[in-house]
């Protein structure tokens, strides 16, 4: 059984998309890597990127060609410097040349070597291709597909979700809902102490703390740049940044510093019952104003998704309760990855194969449940949550204008993170026996639509919105 890591659905990476920018960005070190592994690396004379069905059609408003070329450098998302993103890119686009994998320079085009195809390849809509023509006159290539969330697949696992080499046994394999229940039924235990008890089947616990703090201080660092930058985001659409305003005029006069004294001077201000969906709103739109100018932020699922999670979070840290700690912070996101585990092995958390249910919908799902179990619901009442969530996702396009991750998507964060939050309160008045629809049967019917979900609809930036509002409209 797939076994998924709550490091595996909750990455740290670059905006503004996780399948067109992160995951492209990932294929391309690892297509490195690889030839580094066949001894061919030192014979790569010239190298081409092919741009697949998705990729191609929204590639350039998602960054996937500054993405590619990033990851061609041999730079990791998680560790790049991000301001010196567009000096690397204005140079190697004026000097016609790329230090390939941070080692060696080759010559390289961006107009000829990046190329842009609209035809869909037959496993899934975000198809990259890479052509290396070696000394000897060869040439060799390597097909991946960006599946969603920044996992990568390769060609000839055409028949798997996953790449099963990096399959692991978990204590307590889960692939549905109902299994998870009968583990914590089972054990007696919560679900976030399943979740723990199969991440230490991976890694000692001082390495998950450390790595769920490091998640947890770039969901706050972007919220904390998102409320304290102004001006408009790139791309061309000029769509004004809210967060700033929206902050400053909730924020009071309390002093702060940094990201953890923001925290705490929200946590001192009184907030009146109108201003709780103003705060959730603004840290939703904060980190999806920072993933949509290229900024690094915490895939949740995925990037266009970003914001909802740590809105929601917040939202228990600085309204719920004060004395909020590190523990309830692990204990929200093992919770909400499990469940995001269960949407990508059930449905997909790709766009471009689901709409937009798969990114927002998966993600208020995940909110809803790691905030349910926070309140003290059970895990009945959890996966409750996270099925009421999805179920008022169902059939959501993803239409973006121009094919940039701004309109309608910085927006959806803030509906998801209040639908999360509803669906957590739902829930937790519920009694399982009455729930007519289990979690299991909403994830099917996610993917059954997604199925039937016309393909303009999907990412590519040919329906919805994006036809119906044009460019010059904006």
């Amino acid at each position: 059984m797939e076994c998924i890591s709550v490091f595996d659905m909750l990455k740290i990476g670059v905006g503004p998309s996780s399948s067109h920018t992160l995951g492209p960005w990932r294929a391309a070190e690892r297509w490195i890597a690889e030839l580094e592994e066949q001894h061919v690396f030192d014979d790569v004379e010239s190298i081409k990127a092919y741009l697949y069905g998705s990729l191609c059609l929204t590639g350039k408003g998602h960054a996937t060609d500054i993405a590619v070329v990033m990851g061609l450098l041999g730079t990791d998302p998680e560790t790049v410097e991000i301001d010196g993103i567009s000096g690397r890119i204005d140079r190697i686009k004026e000097e016609n040349k790329l230090n390939f994998g941070g080692k060696r320079e080759i010559p390289f085009s961006f107009q000829h070597d990046i190329l842009f195809k609209k035809e869909f390849l037959p496993f899934h809509a975000n198809g990259i291709q890479f052509e290396a023509e070696l000394s000897n006159g060869k040439k060799i290539s390597e097909t991946y597909y960006s599946i969603g969330g920044g996992f990568v697949v390769k060609e000839e696992l055409i028949h798997a979700k996953e790449n099963k080499e990096t399959f692991k046994t978990f204590p307590h394999p889960v692939k549905r809902g109902d299994e998870l229940l009968q583990h914590c039924n089972a054990q007696n235990k919560s679900i976030s102490q399943i979740v723990m008890e199969n991440e230490l089947s991976l890694r000692p616990e001082p390495e998950i703390n450390e790595g769920i703090a490091r998640i947890w201080t770039t969901m706050l660092e972007c919220m904390y740049v998102g409320c304290h930058t102004e001006g408009k985001l790139p791309g061309g659409l000029n769509v004004k940044r809210r967060a700033y305003e929206i902050h400053q005029k909730l924020k009071g006069d309390v002093p702060y510093l940094n990201p953890q004294e923001w925290l705490e001077s929200i946590r001192d201000t009184e907030v009146k019952f109108r201003q709780i969906i103003k705060w959730v709103s603004c840290f939703a739109l904060s980190v999806n104003e920072v993933n949509a100018s290229l900024g690094r932020v915490v895939t949740a699922p995925t990037n266009g998704s970003a914001g909802v999670i740590p809105s929601v979070l917040m939202y228990y840290m600085v309204i719920e309760n004060h004395d909020a700690n590190f523990d309830d912070v692990k204990q929200f996101l093992l919770v909400a990855s499990e469940v995001g585990s269960i949407f990508k092995k059930g449905a997909t958390i790709s766009a471009a194969m689901g709409g937009c249910q798969a990114e927002i919908g998966v993600s208020s799902a995940m909110a809803a449940a790691g905030l349910t179990e926070l309140m003290g619901g059970t895990p009945e009442q959890v996966l409750i949550a996270a099925e009421i969530a999805m179920e008022h996702h169902l059939g959501l396009t993803c239409d973006p204008i121009g094919g940039l991750v701004q309109v309608p998507c910085i927006e959806r964060n803030a509906m998801g993170a209040i639908k999360a939050i509803n669906a957590a309160e739902l829930a937790l008045d519920t009694d399982p026996k009455d729930c007519k629809v289990p979690l299991d049967k909403v994830v099917n019917t996610m993917w059954e639509t997604a199925k039937d979900m016309n393909s303009k609809y999907k990412e590519t930036s040919e329906g919805g919105l994006a036809v119906g509002v044009f460019l010059s409209d904006c």
